[in-house]
């Protein structure tokens, strides 16, 4: 009876939270067809403001930028964090375990003002004694993301390890099959979904990322999110709404299709789950 009760409450506030979220990014959309410049009031629709963004070569050249850094960064992060997360996961206890995962959570709950002053600093104090880096850019902004994403990617790997029935690789390991094979034949296949989500997270990080970028970046190296920031604060532009509205189109169908692909993952590996039962149960 209670549940009764409660449950046309809590679809209003379900129907009430989506709305909160998604309103402002709807209003985002459908102003960026307007063909006034004052991105509040409608003065008709148009696509002006879309070939005008094309147009705008800082914008264009910052949006590269960013998706370079962003995939380069995603790719750094999946392989050091999927090797973190597998030492975390099955070699529980070792000299400085602790240390090492406290290390690796680190960058997770530090504020990211004291990490991209930290990482400046040393930067700054590796060019005056090695000559490296020659300035700051690319690189600099590439080392400071990949070890942010880096530790979000060990802890989603982690986690699905944990879940893992480690029977499966022991059982391997008695056949005969060594520890590398192992690794790249049963344990890195079931933790693929794990290793996806890390890596689209990543990517999402690294392209939203402001604080930490401002203290790597430097002349000719300006990313999306900076030029966003840098025209913000000078007014809001129609530009910035047509921008918002391509990456919220391009995030949707990015995210539909990773589900699409996980579910489809999932599904094939509990048919042949289900399969391998009956073969079992027949013999």
């Amino acid at each position: 009876m209670n549940n009764q009760q409660l449950s046309p409450f809590l679809k209003g506030m379900l129907l009430l939270g989506l709305l909160f979220l998604y309103i402002p990014i709807v209003s985002l959309v459908v102003y960026s067809f307007n063909d006034s410049k004052l991105v509040t009031v409608w003065g008709g629709f148009s696509t002006k403001w879309y070939v005008s963004l094309f147009q705008n070569e800082q914008i264009m050249s910052a949006v590269k930028l960013s998706l370079q850094i962003a995939l380069a960064s995603a790719t750094a992060a999946v392989i050091l964090g999927t090797i973190a997360g597998f030492v975390l996961a099955r070699f529980k206890r070792f000299p400085g375990s602790s240390l090492f995962a406290g290390m690796m959570t680190a960058p997770m709950v530090m504020p990211e003002v004291i990490t991209g002053l930290s990482m400046l600093l040393l930067f700054i104090s590796m060019q005056q004694l090695i000559g490296v880096p020659a300035e700051r850019g690319f690189f600099t902004i590439w080392v400071g993301h990949t070890t942010l994403c880096m530790a979000y990617v060990a802890v989603v790997v982690r986690s699905r390890l944990l879940e893992i029935d480690q029977s499966l690789e022991d059982a391997a390991m008695d056949l005969g099959a060594r520890p590398l094979k192992i690794f790249f034949v049963i344990t890195l296949p079931l933790v693929t979904q794990a290793i996806a989500s890390g890596f689209l997270l990543s990517v999402t990080l690294s392209l939203d990322d402001l604080v930490m970028t401002a203290f790597l970046s430097g002349p000719g190296s300006t990313t999306l999110p900076q030029v966003i920031f840098s025209k913000v604060r000078l007014g809001l532009n129609p530009e910035i709404n047509a921008l918002a509205s391509i990456t919220v189109l391009a995030v949707g169908v990015l995210v539909i299709v990773a589900n699409y692909l996980m579910l489809n993952s999932q599904r094939k590996r509990e048919r042949a789950l289900a399969a391998a039962m009956r073969e079992s149960n027949a013999s």
